[in-house]
C-alpha cells in the first residue's frame, strides 16, 4: 500500500509520500515513490506513484531514460510546452504499460491487476504551477479551488485531517505540519503505509526545490508532532460536553 499527497497553495506546491511496499506482513520493503526532474530556471516536474510496483517502476524507468537521452534526441517530458502536455504524456505512458502487461500475461480482462495511479505536479516558466491526478486509464483531472489537493493510495485515514486543516493561503511550514499529522494518522491506522517519508516543496517561479527531505524512523520533528497531536486530541476530547445517561422517563 501507499500514501501520497500533493497540495496546491498560493505560494506553490507541497508533496509528500511514504516509501513502504509489501506483499504480506513478512515481506516489507522500502521503495521511493517520489521522483522529480528539473531544468533550473525553466521548469520542474514531480511525480508520485501508487499501485502495482512493476507498473510504476516501468513508467518511471522510461521517464528516466528519456531524461538521460543524448542532446541530439528529443525528450518529450522536458520539452513539453505545458504541464497539461506533461500530464498527457505520463498518462498515455501509464495506460500503455498497463495494457501491455495485461496482454503479456493473458489478462486483458483483468488489467486491474497491474493498475496504478500517479500525482504529477510542477511548473514551466511563464505559466502557473499545476497539479494533476492521473488515473490508470491514462485520463486525469487537475486541481482547482474545489479540489486543492490530491491523494493516492491509502487515502481514507488522512483525508479528514487535510479537509479540516487546509486553507490555500497557508504557509509552506503549516502545510508540512498538516501533512505530517495526516501521515501520522494513516501510519497508525494502516501498517502497510510506513516511514521513511519523502517531502518536497516547490515554490512558485523557483524551478528548483525550495526544500527537500527524507523523514526517517526516529525523526525528532515527526515524533514531536505525533506525540503532540495525540495529546491535543485527548485534551480536546476531555473538553467536549460530557454525555450523560438521563433517568428513563416514567
Amino acid at each position: 500500500m501507499t500514501y501520497c499527497v500533493g497540495m496546491m497553495l498560493d505560494r506553490g506546491l507541497v508533496l509528500m509520500s511514504d516509501t513502504r511496499t509489501n506483499s504480506g506482513v513478512d515481506n516489507i520493503s522500502t521503495f521511493r515513490k517520489m521522483f522529480h526532474w528539473e531544468q533550473p530556471g525553466e521548469r520542474i516536474i514531480t511525480v508520485m506513484t501508487a499501485g502495482n510496483l512493476a507498473t510504476t517502476q516501468a513508467v518511471i524507468s522510461q521517464l528516466e531514460e528519456r531524461n538521460k537521452a543524448p542532446a541530439d534526441r528529443h525528450n518529450s517530458l522536458l520539452e513539453a510546452p505545458t504541464m497539461f502536455k506533461v500530464a498527457t504524456i505520463i498518462g498515455d505512458l501509464l495506460q500503455d504499460i498497463i495494457a501491455q502487461r495485461a496482454a503479456d500475461n493473458g489478462q486483458k480482462a483483468a488489467a486491474g491487476t497491474f493498475s496504478a495511479s500517479m500525482i504529477v505536479a510542477g511548473q514551466i516558466k511563464g505559466m502557473e504551477p499545476r497539479l494533476f491526478l492521473i488515473y490508470p486509464e491514462g485520463n486525469f483531472i487537475e486541481s482547482s479551488f474545489d479540489t486543492p489537493f490530491f491523494q493516492i493510495g491509502e487515502t481514507k485515514y488522512g483525508r479528514p485531517i487535510l479537509i479540516r486543516g487546509y486553507h490555500r493561503d497557508m504557509t509552506f511550514e503549516s502545510a508540512v505540519k498538516l501533512m505530517t499529522v495526516s501521515f501520522d494518522s494513516t501510519l497508525k491506522a494502516n501498517l502497510s503505509v510506513g516511514l521513511p517519508l519523502d517531502l518536497i516543496v516547490l515554490e512558485r517561479d523557483r524551478f528548483t526545490p525550495l526544500h527537500e527531505r527524507r523523514i526517517g524512523d526516529g525523526d525528532p520533528y515527526f515524533r514531536s508532532v505525533s506525540a503532540s497531536w495525540s495529546e491535543a486530541l485527548r485534551t480536546a476530547l476531555d473538553g467536549l460536553p460530557d454525555y450523560r445517561f438521563e433517568p428513563a422517563p416514567v
